[in-house]
């Protein structure tokens, strides 16, 4: 048996790169086309490939190597012979849709009919009194409207679905407590006072800066950042502000301040739960409030449809107030004239110290009474924020709010 020899096949090494070198490679001067390995290539009998392909994303996903690269894709013909039509026949509706229609195109039709008899009545025989059976149909008209509205009416208010949601109480209800007197909002909201004459200025304590005009001409392009100004302000409640003490002795039976006054006039629009105290020394009527009370704090989407939630979030009702609270507080400073020259009242500050007039904010309390009829006198301490020069040169007092817009997406 003769031997068999194994001969090694010549390697040449590629000493520039990987691979073989440009002078033995067989293919070198032949033309190929470049192609991607995403690529699916056609086959004899391809079963794993997608035949009915979405066309809509083939420029997005397709290799970009050469033209002509899409030629070993299978695309796929529609058949005309498959083509159908789409069934657009009216689907048939529930028995309660049909009764409903029914029910409204009679008393439309009934409706109609009546109008025209009692033109056709008001034509031939004149304006006349309208007979029993005239009465008796017209009130059967009503009740069949005051009973579609109540069916149908509310249907689209989205009101109806949203749930109430349980807030805390401002104070807590003990089981001791007699309720004396219940008032709905309804009868509050037609409460009116209509000959309330002119305030009477009873005195007039503090001292106020003048407005800066220049914040007027402010834009979106003349921007300004809110700066924090530094300066004490007061929160006295009714019986601890030591004016009121004084005038109650020779004046007025009801007092309050314009915070506390201002919450009762809006307790028919508002949600968010609050409380007032009042004490009754004889025959006069102090309203206070709580060192805890929510009066004074600044409410952001009260009475929205989605207003901020309650939790402890950095958007919550609390937080956005407390905001509120301090963005106005430092704007009514802000714009305003300081380091300057104060319109001086007769009277000083009566809440703060003689070392303290430098420290304090730019605050008039001016002490207001207006006979509301009945016996009945009502003084209220009024805050004003600063003074400014009207066209005819005369002095305005002026009070300044800031309105807190904290999204944007839901107050538009």
């Amino acid at each position: 048996m003769p031997e068999v020899h194994f001969q090694a096949p010549v390697v040449i090494e590629n000493k520039d790169g990987w691979g073989p070198t440009e002078d033995t490679f067989q293919y070198k001067d032949m033309p190929y086309q470049p192609y991607s390995k995403g690529d699916q290539l056609g086959k004899i009998a391809d079963w794993t490939g997608t035949i009915y392909g979405d066309k809509r994303i083939n420029n997005r996903y397709r290799s970009q190597f050469g033209v002509g690269v899409g030629m070993y894709q299978y695309i796929h013909e529609d058949d005309e012979n498959t083509f159908q039509l789409v069934d657009s026949t009216r689907l048939p509706k529930p028995a309660y849709q049909k009764r409903t229609r029914f029910q409204q195109n009679r008393f439309r039709q009934q409706q109609n009919q009546n109008n025209r008899f009692a033109q056709m009545q008001k034509t031939f025989t004149g304006p006349q009194k309208k007979s029993k059976i005239m009465k008796n149909l017209e009130m059967d008209q009503m009740r069949q409207m005051r009973k579609w509205q109540k069916q149908f009416g509310n249907r689209t208010d989205p009101r109806q679905y949203q749930q109430a949601k349980q807030r805390e109480p401002s104070v807590r209800v003990r089981e001791d407590w007699q309720v004396i007197e219940e008032i709905p909002f309804t009868s509050l909201a037609k409460l009116s006072l209509p000959n309330v004459s002119e305030p009477e200025e009873l005195s007039v304590w503090g001292s106020l800066e003048y407005y800066d005009k220049r914040y007027d001409r402010i834009t979106t392009k003349t921007e300004k950042k809110l700066i924090m100004v530094n300066r004490l302000i007061h929160k006295i409640t009714t019986t601890k502000d030591p004016v009121i003490r004084q005038i109650c002795k020779t004046h007025g039976n009801v007092f309050a301040t314009d915070a506390i006054i201002s919450t009762l006039m809006c307790c028919t629009r508002s949600v968010y739960p609050w409380d007032i105290v009042v004490d009754k020394l004889g025959t006069r009527l102090f309203f206070d409030k709580r060192e805890d009370s929510t009066i004074d704090m600044l409410t952001i989407n009260e009475t929205a449809n989605e207003p901020p939630p309650e939790d402890g979030t950095m958007d919550s009702a609390k937080n956005l107030g407390m905001e509120a609270v301090f963005i106005n507080h430092n704007f009514a400073q802000q714009v305003l004239k300081m380091n300057e020259e104060r319109y001086k009242f007769p009277n000083r500050n009566p809440f703060i110290q003689p070392d303290e007039e430098n420290e304090a904010a730019s605050v008039a309390y001016r002490y207001r009474s207006w006979d509301l009829g009945n016996n009945q006198t009502i003084v209220i301490r009024c805050e004003q924020d600063c003074v400014q020069i009207g066209p005819n040169g005369e002095e305005q007092f002026v009070n300044i709010k800031a309105l807190n817009e904290w999204n944007p997406k839901v107050f538009r």
